[in-house]
Formats: C-alpha cells, structure tokens, sequence
C-alpha cells in the first residue's frame, strides 16, 4: 500500500504534521491480534508496547515478520503473549527495561522539524537506522512515524523549497530588469544630453565647469547602480564565468598605472612584485579577475594613511584536484595566487565578518562614508564562481592582507587590442544618400536625445513612442535603420521587430536594440527576435556614430585636429617639447591633474577632452597635446607626460 503524505505540508512543518499511529497492546496480548491488526492496516509501522498503561517498549512491523520468519516462530510467538516476543528482541539487543528502550530507540518531541528528525534518525546504527520513531506528545502521549513517511516528507520539503528558490530568483531576475531599466533610462538622458550640450562652443567656462560636474556625478552613480546590480544578478544565478585567453602582465601593469597616482596621492608606496616564473598569457575571466584586483587594491589604498600596500603575485602547478577550469573543457595548469597586504589601520577580530557581506561595512569603512559595501561581497562571489579560495587576516593596528586563488590554463599568446581612433563628429561627409533613421523609445527623454544627436550631424529622423506606432511607421517612413528600445507599452520592441522583419522589406531595414538590461545574456535574446545588433543603455555618441556606421557604411566629418607625432615624448628630438608641456602641466591645478591622469587610466578620451576645456589660453600647448593623444587613444602618452613631470617638480 502505497504511503499518503498530506498536500500541505510547508517548510515549517514538524513530526506533528505527518499520519502517525498509536496502536498500543499490554505485554498480554496475543501474537495472532497483532499478527490480524499488520494485515488489515499495512500503513501501521509497528506496535507500542505498554505494561500498566506505560510504555516499556516497541516491535517494528519488519522485525515482527523476521521473528515469525524463523524456525518455530509462527508456533512460538503467535500462540504466545507478545511479551514472548518482545523479550527475545531485549535479549537480543540489550534492553533490559524501558529506560533503556528509550535510550536505545529514536523519541523525539512532536514539534520536532521534519528535516532534523531524519538527520538524527539516520544517525542511528545501521540495525536500527530504519526502525519507526517515536514521537512524544505535550500530554505525554506516545506514537509511531514510520520512517518511510518521513524520509518521503522530506523529499517533499526539498521540492517545496526549491519551488520556492526558483520562485524567489525568477522574482529577483524581473525585480532585476526592472530596476536596471529604470534606473539607467534615466541616467541615459542625463549622461547623453550633457554630451549634446558640451558640443556647443559657445559655453562659458563656469557652464562647462557645471556640466562636467553633472557629468562626475552621473557617472559616479552609476558605478553605484552597477554595483547593486551585479549583486543582485549574482544573487539571481545570472553571473557567468566567461574565460578567454588574455595578457596577465598587461593586466597587472594597467591596474598598477590606474592606482599609482590615488597611492602617490596619499604618500603610499604601491608595490607589485610577481614571481620571476609568472606566465604572461592565460586562460581565465580576466573582467572579474580585474574587477577583484580592483576591489581589494582600491580598500587597500583608500583606508591606509601611510606605509604601503603591496600585491604579490605567484603561480604554481596545478593541484590534483583541479580537473578543469570552469567548467569548460579547458585542463587546468596552475593555480595562481594574489596576496594584498596594507600597513592600514587592520579590523577588529568581530567585524571580520561583515567584510565580505553585501552592504555590510566595518566602522571604518562607515566613517569614510564612501562606496555600497558591496564591493568585497561581489569580489568573493567572483572568486568561488572561477573555483577559487578568498581569505583575510588582519592584525588591529598593523594592517590587513588578502589572499586568494584561482584555477587557470597558460596560454601561449593572445591577441593585442587595437585601439581605434575616435574624434569629435561634426556632419556627415559630403555626396552621400539621405540617411532616414527611426528612434523608437517609450521615455520622451530618450527620444528627444536621439532626435537630436541623430540631426545635429544630418541624419532625418522620425520618432515612435511604442512598438506598434513603430511599425505603422516603418511602413510609411521606410527607414534604412531603427533604434528600437525593447521594454515599451503597448507592443514591446521584440514584437515590433519580429513583425517588421517578417515582411520582406523588413529584412533590409537594420534594427539595433536599445536596452537598459542589466543581463549580458540579453544580448542573444533580442538577436534571437530579429535584431541586427546591440546597445546598451547609457551609450556614449562614439558608440552611437560607430554603430551606424558599420550597418550602413555612412562617411563622417570630424573635428579638424593637428596630427602630431605618436611618439611625442619618446623621440630624442621631442625633449624640449616635452620639457615644455612638463612646463605647462605644473602651473594646473593638482587635483585636475589626478582627473587626468584616472581619465587616461581608464581609457576616458571623452573625459579628457572636456578636462581640456579648463586648460587657460596660456597653456595652450598643452591642450593641444591632450586633445591630440585624448583623439587618437594615446592614453600611454597622457601617462608619461603626468609621470614625468611628476618626477621633474
């Protein structure tokens, strides 16, 4: 027969909630009643025994049957009292009374949880692992649960619990996209407008000052909301490892660049020593093993005020453990080892713990009043998805030091990237056809600030509000390529491209999908409805000309620059150039000079082109230089002359 579990069982219910019985006899009774009450209620899992109404003991219904099963046993035990029985089975196991019984048998309180009584059930002998359990009411009543039910219970529990998981990350993956798309559509408009708006040259000074003020902020809170967001896609199950054969050296001598100016800053001595035997190129997620450098050196620096902060680094072969890197057929190599080590001002043994929580903060870190606390939460759930090992130590007083691991393959090369060259687009180059572009947005913000980058350069422009507006004018308007934002009323831009692109017509029309999805594996989803190409929101207007460009070949002007030597400070014949960009450079103001230099850091030839517009007429020289390194990405060179200078003074 087979077992009924109840339906409603919940993640709290207990041994109370599961179909229990008390068929209870005195020693007295005959074998052939229990023998009769087995084969009439298959459900009942053993007999309690009880002598002046107390329980003394218990016969399972399996060991009952093994007793009858023996020689004599049906004549010896079913014609005879049970106490025959039941003191065969003491003698056996040695239980001479009932305190032993107790002692030697599971009883448990009904308010007992399910997942608890069958973790100390099965920590019973092998012998009696699988006997009933005995359960004890507030009254003192006394029943059986057979083991059977509650190992069945539990599978149940564990299918309730995992509905509710994925009920739970399903809420959080759409509480995810929402948030990322309210919160970035927004900031879209501001970061893009105050591009459209810098592009005018009659602005004051104090305008610009203002807007790069704007500009800061906007892009400071969104790190922020990067941060959140990427917690919470770890959270979801969204955050996939995504290994590819990089260059360690070029990595660590990118981070070293990006950190060194902050150190110097503060008086702090930023060393990196790496063992002689480090491999050059390897096979690994170099984004989140960047992003985890980042973390740790940044706290490092940020909360020590003198000394230094020193990251090793060291290789070793692989463990016999390691089998492959992530999942992926790759064969695991060595094992590489990071070890940050500051002379801050350590953490207190009791606040260890809420380094690596999401949005938890040591007393330090809430003084210094910067950052989410999320950032040493994100690095470690960075470090376990890559297979590897975080640790801390710190000594209040002395400082604090990190280590962590992670599995890698070497690789024998890789491929450099090339830097392309981006300047200022002004118009459209002349004796091109007229260019018709369809902005499709539902935020009047985003639209306008497509419609107006998109004419300030020449292109016609039409605007739609949903998807369904979108295509009544695709129809009509017949552009040659749409901006289509995919999370609109109405009819979202999936449906509108599915029906544009089923029309013949539709498949030359080039649709790029405007999206503030946080989820990096959105990308195949709207290329999957159709969609040529992908844009995340917020977008810089480099992106912007560049995307068009590639789909529909369309020729820019640029702004007119002075091409200059790329060499500017390496040729022999450039030292007195050099001396006097040095020149310049000293009488702008130090914390100018640090924005420079984390904008070259970073790769931020946008932000070092309106850093440019501060530079007073008496340091023009110098201003041309950056524009001419900002336009053609020779952030190298923004580097060195910051260097040098600092090195000079």
């Amino acid at each position: 027969m087979p077992v009924q579990i109840p339906d409603g069982l919940t993640l709290d219910s207990n041994l109370a909630d599961l179909p229990s019985h008390d068929f209870q006899v005195s020693l007295t009774t005959s074998g052939n009643v229990v023998a009769q009450a087995f084969q009439k209620h298959p459900e009942l899992p053993g007999v309690i025994l009880t002598a002046n109404y107390q329980v003394v003991g218990m016969i399972s219904r399996t060991k009952f049957l093994e007793w009858l099963s023996r020689p004599y046993g049906l004549e010896i035990f079913l014609r005879r009292p049970i106490q025959s029985l039941w003191r065969m089975i003491a003698l056996a196991e040695k239980i001479p009374d009932a305190k032993t019984f107790f002692a030697k048998y599971l009883v448990l309180s009904a308010t007992c949880s399910i997942d608890k009584a069958v973790e100390l059930a099965l920590q019973r002998p092998v012998s009696v692992a699988y006997e009933p359990i005995v359960i004890e009411w507030r009254d003192g009543q006394r029943r059986l649960v057979d083991m059977q039910v509650l190992l069945l219970a539990q599978s149940q529990l564990f299918a309730t619990a995992k509905k509710a998981a994925d009920a739970a990350n399903t809420a959080k993956s759409e509480f995810l996209a929402n948030m990322s798309h309210e919160l970035r559509t927004p900031l879209n408009a501001i970061l893009g407008f105050t591009q459209v708006i810098t592009r005018d040259s009659k602005l004051s000074r104090e305008q610009k000052q203002n807007l790069e003020i704007i500009t800061h902020s906007s892009e400071y809170l969104l790190e922020l909301i990067n941060d959140i967001l990427q917690m919470s896609k770890i959270e979801a199950g969204r955050s996939t490892v995504k290994n590819s054969d990089f260059d360690l050296y070029r990595l660590l001598e990118n981070l070293q660049e990006m950190l060194q100016l902050k150190a110097l800053s503060k008086g702090l001595q930023l060393i990196f020593e790496c063992d002689a035997n480090l491999p050059q190129y390897m096979h690994a997620d170099e984004g989140k093993l960047r992003e985890i450098l980042t973390n740790i050196l940044s706290n490092g620096i940020k909360f020590t005020q003198e000394g230094s902060v020193i990251l090793r680094v060291k290789v070793e072969p692989k463990k016999p453990k390691d089998v492959s890197i992530a999942n992926t057929p790759y064969p695991i190599t060595h094992r590489l080892y990071f070890e940050v080590e500051d002379t801050g001002p350590g953490i207190a043994c009791e606040e260890i713990h809420k380094l690596f929580t999401a949005f938890g903060q040591t007393q330090t870190g809430q003084n210094s009043q910067q950052g989410t606390g999320l950032g040493l939460a994100i690095s470690k759930k960075f470090v376990q998805l890559m297979e590897g090992d975080i640790r801390v130590s710190s000594v209040l007083g002395q400082g604090t030091k990190f280590t962590f691991n992670i599995p890698i393959t070497i690789a024998e090369t890789t491929k450099s990237q090339i830097k392309k060259e981006s300047r200022q687009v002004i118009e459209l180059a002349p004796d091109q056809p007229e260019y018709r572009i369809l902005a499709v947005d539902d935020s009047p913000d985003n639209r306008l600030l497509l419609t107006k980058l998109l004419t300030s350069v020449g292109f016609c422009v039409a605007s739609a509000e949903n998807g369904q507006q979108a295509v009544e004018l695709w129809s009509n308007y017949s552009p040659h390529l749409i901006f289509m934002d995919m999370r609109m009323p109405v009819m979202d831009g999936y449906e509108a491209t599915r029906r544009i692109k089923a029309h013949p017509q539709g498949q030359a029309t080039v649709i790029i999908a405007l999206t503030a999805s946080a989820f990096e594996e959105n990308r195949s989803t709207v290329l999957s409805a159709g969609c040529d190409d992908f844009l995340r929101k917020p977008f810089r207007q480099e992106e912007l000309w560049e995307k068009i460009a590639q789909h529909l070949g369309v020729r820019y002007l640029y702004e007119n620059l002075v091409v200059e030597d790329k060499n500017y400070l390496s040729d022999a014949g450039s030292i007195e150039v050099a001396q006097s960009l040095n020149a310049h450079l000293s009488g702008m103001p130090r914390e100018w000079v640090k924005e420079v230099n984390e904008a070259a850091l970073k790769c931020l030839d946008h932000k070092i082109l309106r850093l440019c517009e501060q530079i007073p007429e008496v340091h023009a020289p110098l201003a041309n230089a950056l524009r001419n390194w900002a336009n053609n990405f020779l952030f190298d060179q923004v580097i060195e002359l910051i260097r040098q200078a600092q090195i000079t003074a």
